[in-house]
C-alpha cells in the first residue's frame, strides 16, 4: 500500500471533512456556472433543462449542507469556529498533497 493510502485510511473523520467541504464547494461553482449558463441561453428546451438541474444543484447542496452541520464540520452561524474548522481542513487537506507526492 502507498504512502497516500496509508495517510488517508487513518485520517477517517478528517478525510470525510475533506470531502464534504470540497464537494459542497464544488456544488457551489455548479450552481453559479448553471445560473450564468441560463443567462446565455437562447433555446427554450436548453434553458428549462439548466433549470432543472440547477434546482438538483441546489438541492445537492442543502443535504450537503445538512450534512456537514448535523456532523460539525460546518458551522454558518459561527465565525470562529467555521474559521478553525477550515483550517483543520486546509492542514489536513496539504498533507494529503505531499503523502501523495511522496
Amino acid at each position: 500500500m502507498n504512502n497516500f493510502m496509508k495517510t488517508v485510511m487513518g485520517m477517517g473523520a478528517m478525510t470525510d471533512k475533506v470531502i464534504a467541504t470540497d464537494f459542497l464547494i464544488s456544488t457551489k461553482a455548479g450552481i453559479r456556472n448553471l445560473a450564468f449558463a441560463i443567462t446565455e441561453t437562447t433555446t427554450p428546451e436548453l434553458r428549462a433543462g439548466l433549470r432543472e438541474e440547477l434546482r438538483n444543484a441546489v438541492k445537492t447542496h442543502e443535504q450537503i449542507t445538512n450534512f456537514m452541520i448535523e456532523r460539525g464540520i460546518y458551522h454558518p452561524d459561527d465565525l470562529s469556529e467555521q474559521l478553525e474548522v477550515d483550517l483543520q481542513i486546509t492542514e489536513t487537506a496539504l498533507k494529503l498533497s505531499e503523502s501523495a507526492q511522496q
